[in-house]
């Protein structure tokens, strides 16, 4: 398994930036990519940026050119800076760890969660 663990959440003005990392521990040779998910009030958990081992990333629409996902595997954190925060950013933002097995991904598991609130 392995134990994932963010910061950097906390109350910004639109426009503003934060920046939220998540630290792997425990079983990390298994991870083949790292996700960041959020969760706002009332909706379904989605998928806001991934990156793979190779360094590949890929962004939800919605945070495309404001939102910048990267990893540091020398202290095996996940970054996610975020650039012109709106509003609608508000949510409680969750990292995830995934091992692909040659035909599909598998979590590894999960963070607490750090939130995130933009205010207007």
């Amino acid at each position: 398994q392995v134990q994932l663990v963010e910061s950097g959440g906390g109350l910004v003005q639109a426009g503003g930036s934060l920046r939220l990392s998540c630290a792997a521990s425990g079983s990390i040779f298994s991870i083949n990519g790292m996700a960041w998910h959020r969760q706002a009030p009332g909706k379904q958990r989605e998928l806001v940026a991934s990156i793979s081992n190779g360094g590949s990333t890929n962004y939800a629409d919605s945070v495309k050119g404001r939102f910048t996902i990267s990893r540091d595997n020398a202290k095996n954190t996940v970054y996610l800076q975020m650039n012109s925060l709106k509003p609608e950013d508000t949510a409680v933002y969750y990292c995830n760890a995934d091992e692909f097995n040659g035909s599909s991904w598998l979590s590894l598991g999960w963070g607490q969660g750090t939130q995130v609130t933009v205010s207007s």
